[in-house]
């Protein structure tokens, strides 16, 4: 992509001079003769650079102009004078100046600088993208039949140039899927902006994915750059889209549809090559006929639909997200711990409705509580509350869910093991009254409180 140099100087020869130098060298050079003119062009193109004289024969000087350049964006600065002064070369850099090349001109010292400021622009963008990839682990865990065909599909989608619109309860993840496809997409080095549509306030989602103008609200004291201006020329991934107000969906979709916008408060176009990737809870298509999601958007946004299942239909996979979990917490406070083989079982029998965020935290209350290294079923059952009765299954259906992965075997284990703990709780752990409303004979209960490994 070629770089974008924007020459802000007051002397027409100067800025045809170094326009001529760096279509040269392969640059494609803007130029403005006042400082509010580079302004308002920064406000338009994607500026990788900018070259700013320091005397302006317009209103607003060029140490003033750096000021507010600084302040919007993060951009390499150089300052040109044909009237420098060490003072004056300390007060740029203290404004934020990259570098400071004086009057005449110089081809090889031109060059060098811009060269270096660009160079340093993008080890800065490639420290922030690894410091983000680094804070987040970008990682599906599990060997079940359903993420093997999850992790497929982020194949197929993550290099292209495809909207995605990812679906799934709370908590099943559907961010790391997201951060899966940027990571394994072809703009892996541009950022993936991330928006939660959930938590902006109405009033405020605008100036979030548009930008603002200074002024253009209270509180408003200097011009803001949007998300979607952020996301130009990577993703721009919007969670829980859902979320958001009908008044913003209608502006959302003609962005996405056009590629361009205005900021709040603003009447210059402003145009982007943005991807998108949307993620929701909610049914949208309920939401549709309820008049809460505009349909239009739905299609534009559901180009590839992918579905991120919950975790009670790969329950599978709860030993290896156990062991993942449980490598983040060694390296956060509590103590790595080992959970036992009737332990994971147990876990495995449980519906899980808050899926692996349910799970993490789980994890993290047993690694803190349990006095022990090893975890045991026992340890289990006090932490984590039944989800079964017979009262329970008839009333509520999903109290089924811990027995879809069960055998048989297994199933009847653990309602037998539930059923009598309940019992035996009612009667303080009598066992004749217990035998006598279960309907069996008191040494017959005996053999099962130990076959079933039920602890007085």
């Amino acid at each position: 992509m070629t770089k974008q140099i924007l020459i802000i100087d007051d002397e027409a020869s100067i800025r045809e001079t170094l326009s001529g130098i760096l279509e040269d060298e392969g640059f494609s050079p803007l130029c403005a003769e006042s400082a509010e003119l580079g302004i308002t062009i920064l406000e338009e193109k994607n500026i990788d650079l900018v070259l700013l004289d320091i005397w302006l024969g317009d209103n607003m000087d060029g140490l003033t102009a750096l000021e507010k350049i600084k302040e919007v964006y993060s951009l390499p600065v150089i300052m040109i004078s044909g009237h420098g002064t060490i003072e004056t070369a300390v007060q740029a850099t203290r404004k934020g100046a990259f570098d400071f090349v004086e009057k005449p001109l110089s081809y090889d010292k031109i060059i060098l600088a811009i060269t270096n400021g660009l160079r340093f622009a993008e080890l800065e963008k490639e420290n922030k993208i690894l410091r983000d990839k680094t804070s987040k682990v970008v990682k599906i865990t599990g060997d079940s039949a359903v993420i093997k065909d999850l992790k497929a599909q982020i194949k197929r989608v993550a290099p292209t140039d495809a909207w995605v619109l990812i679906r799934g309860e709370h908590g099943t993840g559907k961010e790391l899927v997201a951060q899966s496809i940027h990571r394994h997409s072809l703009i892996a080095e541009r950022p993936m902006i991330e928006v939660n549509c959930a938590a902006i306030p109405e009033e405020l989602i605008e100036s979030e994915l548009f930008g603002h103008e200074k002024g253009s609200f209270t509180g408003a004291h200097n011009s803001k750059r949007g998300k979607f201006d952020q996301a130009d020329g990577g993703i721009l991934f919007l969670d829980e889209i859902g979320d958001m107000s009908l008044k913003t969906q209608a502006k959302i979709l003609r962005i996405l549809q056009e590629q361009k916008f205005e900021r709040v408060g603003g009447h210059k176009t402003i145009s982007v090559n943005v991807r998108v990737l949307a993620a929701t809870n909610k049914n949208l298509e309920e939401e549709i006929e309820k008049g809460n999601f505009r349909a239009d958007l739905f299609w534009r946004l559901n180009v590839v639909p992918i579905t991120v299942p919950n975790l009670c239909a790969r329950l599978d996979d709860i030993e290896l997200l156990v062991n993942d979990l449980m490598k983040d917490l060694a390296g956060r406070g509590p103590a790595r711990k080992k959970f036992s083989d009737s332990a994971l079982r147990r876990m495995k029998l449980h519906s899980w409705p808050g899926n692996v965020r349910e799970l993490r935290n789980f994890v993290e209350r047993v690694a803190i509580m349990c006095p022990s290294d090893i975890i045991s079923e026992e340890d289990i059952g006090l932490f984590l509350n039944p989800s079964t009765s017979t009262n329970t299954m008839i009333e509520h259906p999903e109290a089924m869910r811990p027995y879809e992965a069960a055998t048989f075997k297994d199933a009847k284990r653990y309602f037998e093991k539930e059923y009598l703990q309940q019992k035996l709780h009612k009667n303080n752990g009598n066992i004749s009254q217990t035998a006598e409303q279960v309907g069996m004979e008191r040494s017959h209960l005996h053999k099962k409180i130990k076959s079933l490994e039920i602890s007085s």
